[in-house]
């Protein structure tokens, strides 16, 4: 039967996503998954739509749409809403690039790009990050595109200043910029606020990591009312119910409980701090995060043993093979207790090594 698959398809290597194993508990440090529970009327917000799951959800999720222009003071038709962020990055890749017009991304940051580059048959290139795996934006001059970038960028957890974005924003007025700020509420600056002066910005935004709804699928874009329209000219040719009734009424709920996943986002960075400040005593060598992972490595140990050592003693965390980062794992910050355990663990791998 392959021969009625097309070669686009038989060329793809897809995502990898996070592997989710269930033949044994783990600590679960390897998904940049929440260590908390959405906000209490999160779950009663579900409850209450299930019983109307017979009916097609709002295509224009009115509810949603409104408390989030509410929360971030945009207007509705600034906004939209999708099946996670990675589908918002799936319509911004087909929107805004094309034959004439690759898409421009590090050559380390979220493993998606070059996919949705891919299956969309879109040309793209990959920039190296320079040798401290930050961006160079002098790298990014002179190169006709639309450029994708994750801040924090992931798996290295390192942020720009939004300030220095709007800089590289502005040499570039007639090239889109789509920043990917799935991480940006642990420690970072949104590019939210300028989505008005810069008609060229598009930001895109997940609920699956600082309000706890991974499970949800839930994700939104800001831009201009032009870039929000062409992305909604995709989701209605795709699936215009693309956002579920439960997980529309979950956004909502959890937006009016900002503070709760404001309390979470402090526990996080200190509980980050706290574990970063323990690897570098065991010698561990990591980039600044302002994410809820650290990217660290250990000059005694390369990557892949760490995690495999990990992995058989009930941890999981993150490897990623290709050269650039093999020596490094990447840690999800879970609860205190989970991180005592990482480290307990990982201080006695590293003293079996001597």
């Amino acid at each position: 039967m392959h021969v009625f698959i097309s070669e686009r398809v038989k060329a793809l290597t897809p995502y990898t996503p996070g592997e989710q194993p269930q033949d044994r508990k783990y600590v679960k440090l390897n998904t940049n998954e929440s260590p908390y529970p959405p906000a209490p009327g999160v779950a009663d917000a579900v409850r209450a739509e299930a019983e109307k799951l017979r009916l097609y959800s709002d295509p224009e999720n009115h509810l949603l749409v409104a408390a989030l222009a509410e929360s971030y003071g945009l207007s509705e038709d600034e906004i939209t809403v999708g099946n996670g962020s990675d589908e918002l990055l799936n319509f911004a890749f087909i929107a805004f690039c094309d034959q004439n017009c690759p898409a421009l991304f590090p050559d380390i940051t979220y493993g998606f790009y070059p996919v949705f580059a891919s299956v969309n048959g879109l040309p793209f290139e990959e920039i190296p990050l320079n040798d401290a795996l930050e961006i160079d934006f002098a790298d990014y001059q002179g190169k006709r595109g639309t450029v994708f970038l994750a801040n924090p960028n992931a798996p290295t957890g390192i942020a720009r200043s939004r300030s220095e974005i709007e800089s590289f924003l502005k040499s570039r007025p007639d090239s889109m910029l789509v920043v990917d700020e799935a991480y940006v509420d642990f420690g970072a600056e949104s590019m939210l606020p300028l989505i008005r002066e810069y008609d060229n910005l598009l930001v895109i935004q997940t609920f699956s990591k600082s309000r706890s709804l991974a499970g949800a699928r839930l994700g939104f874009a800001a831009g201009a009312p032009s870039l929000i329209k062409a992305l909604n000219t995709l989701r209605y040719s795709t699936n215009p119910y693309n956002v579920n009734r439960m997980t529309s009424a979950a956004g909502v709920a959890a937006l009016r409980e900002q503070q709760y996943y404001n309390d979470n986002c402090a526990r996080i960075m200190q509980t980050r701090a706290y574990t970063a400040e323990a690897l570098r005593k065991m010698g561990f060598l990591l980039p600044e995060s302002r994410s809820n992972f650290l990217f660290a490595r250990h000059p005694a140990i390369g990557g892949e043993a760490l995690y495999r050592g990990l992995k058989e003693k009930g941890v999981l965390v993150r490897h990623f093979a290709k050269p650039r980062t093999a020596a490094y794992i990447r840690v999800t910050i879970g609860t205190r207790e989970e991180m005592e355990v990482f480290l307990m663990e990982t201080e006695a791998i590293l003293a079996a090594q001597t």
